[in-house]
């Protein structure tokens, strides 16, 4: 395509280019199209690849050769071209074209929720190029798909018809970015998941056990420090407390992948390594074969429960949002969690359940929560109850804890949140897509706390629990944090 512009343009051709995903090719592509080829001689069109459609599971409904395909078959466009990079600022980079055509909607640069319009004028006039905005009669290819192809679930869509009714992707947008003001303390485990990939070559002629080819490796970030990162993105000021062991503590590989912001205190134990969750995983399909824990869960010793406790009690009353992510390793004891429940100004809490400690770590050992977000079978296993009404148990824990707000999250059947002023609402899955559920509830508290701590509304926090959580399920590990564009963007393609 670079070469084919640049024949063009040497022998006069004035050319044009417009990029976009064009997901389902409507009426007002087409007039954007005609309009964009009226100011030149040649019209390029660029597309969006599938893996970079930040648009939310289930999107591009179309892949990128259909797409293609699709608008190739337009008298206005002449070259059609599938984008290697995220955004279009290498493309006119590369293809240097004379006019950049983009649609109205992007003409207010404060409208756009990447912030990449302005990285796409600077490249334009870079090459001595002007960006032309078209004014055609504007269609939504998302707002089209949502109504009539079925994008999310069955639940999903009746649920979606609805919720639309009462809130737009503006206001939800407008209300998490208020939360960048909120200063966050975050309270919890360090854990490093690693990944070791390997291929099975079947069973051993010798032994019980099936024997597998090593491929490769990756770490990530886990527990609270996934937390962390995740906090750090919606809101500027976190800090972050947490223990690491002295025999490898892991801490340079710890500051490599916490955001730049987060400031952090740690905690050294003498009789232990930070702990580290090594899974191994059959590639490329995501199958856990079997894990191997490096983990001393005995509490910590009482020197070192001495210095976390005179340290928090001088800075937790300071913060707006405490959170803590429990996840029953030891490190949270008794009287650090008594402390934590009475000198928060407003603590979210959850309370993991893990192979290492089931039925041992109960949201009931906290004496107080202003916000509880736990999972179903966290909840049941709290109060010994297996098949009584969800709703019961969760009235039962808020009023133990004098809890006004909690989420019970649902795996496949969504999340039910309760609020001591607004009562129940249940939310559904926005999402079948999994390709990994490690570190998805870590998303979910994250987000929601700072969301109750900002007193949204509770019919809010279900969904945009369940929006972070369809991200998070769609990312290997902890490998990245849901960020806010990725999520303001499938906001907006669910609320159109």
């Amino acid at each position: 395509m670079e070469r084919i512009v640049d024949r063009l343009k040497k022998q006069g051709k004035i050319v044009v280019l417009s990029h976009g995903v064009f997901d389902l090719l409507h009426p007002g592509h087409i007039l954007h199209f005609e309009a964009a080829k009226r100011e030149g001689d040649v019209l390029v069109v660029t597309l969006t690849k599938d893996e970079h459609v930040g648009k939310g599971p289930g999107r591009p409904v179309f892949s990128q050769r259909l797409r293609a395909e699709s608008i190739a078959s337009l008298a206005c466009v002449d070259y059609v071209a599938i984008n290697e990079w995220p955004i279009a600022v290498e493309t006119i980079k590369k293809i240097k074209p004379n006019i950049y055509a983009k649609g109205s909607d992007y003409e207010n640069p404060e409208d756009d929720l990447t912030g990449k319009i302005k990285d796409e004028h600077d490249a334009v006039q870079s090459v001595g190029g002007r960006i032309h905005f078209t004014h055609e009669v504007a269609f939504s290819s998302t707002e089209i798909l949502n109504r009539h192809y079925m994008v999310y679930p069955d639940q999903a869509q009746v649920f979606l018809e609805k919720f639309r009714k009462k809130y737009n992707a503006d206001q939800v947008i407008h209300l998490l970015k208020d939360l960048k003001d909120l200063k966050v303390l975050v309270i919890g485990d360090t854990i490093i998941d690693e990944y070791h990939f390997c291929q099975p070559m079947g069973k051993s002629p010798k032994e019980s056990i099936v024997a597998s080819r090593y491929l490769r490796e990756e770490a990530f970030a886990g527990g609270i420090l996934a937390c962390a990162n995740h906090l750090a993105g919606f809101c500027g000021s976190v800090d972050l407390v947490t223990c690491l062991g002295k025999e490898d503590s892991r801490e340079d590989f710890i500051l490599d992948h916490l955001k730049p912001h987060i400031k952090s205190k740690f905690f050294y134990r003498e009789d232990t390594p930070t702990i580290v969750k090594r899974r191994y995983v059959w590639d490329p399909f995501l199958v856990k074969l079997f894990e191997v824990v490096f983990l001393n869960d005995h509490p910590i010793p009482l020197s070192l429960e001495k210095q976390m406790l005179n340290h928090l009690n001088k800075v937790i009353g300071s913060y707006d949002l405490v959170v803590v992510a429990d996840y029953g390793h030891g490190f949270l004891t008794p009287a650090i969690n008594d402390l934590i429940a009475r000198k928060s100004r407003f603590l979210a809490v959850n309370t993991q359940t893990n192979s290492a400690n089931t039925g041992y770590n109960l949201i009931t050992k906290y004496k107080k929560a202003d916000y509880v977000c736990i999972d179903e079978p966290e909840m049941r296993l709290a109060h010994q109850d297996k098949f009584g009404k969800l709703e019961n148990l969760i009235l039962k824990t808020a009023k133990k804890l004098n809890c006004q707000h909690v989420t019970v999250t649902r795996g496949h059947l969504g999340s039910l949140t309760y609020s001591k002023k607004e009562g129940f609402f249940e939310t559904p899955i926005f999402s079948k897509e999994i390709v990994d559920r490690v570190g998805a509830g870590d998303a979910f508290l994250a987000v929601t706390a700072l969301c109750v701590a900002q007193k949204i509304p509770t019919d809010l926090l279900g969904f945009v629990g369940n929006t972070v959580g369809a991200l998070a399920v769609r990312i290997v590990g902890n490998r990245t944090p849901v960020e806010p564009v990725p999520l303001f963007k499938f906001i907006t393609a669910l609320l159109k």
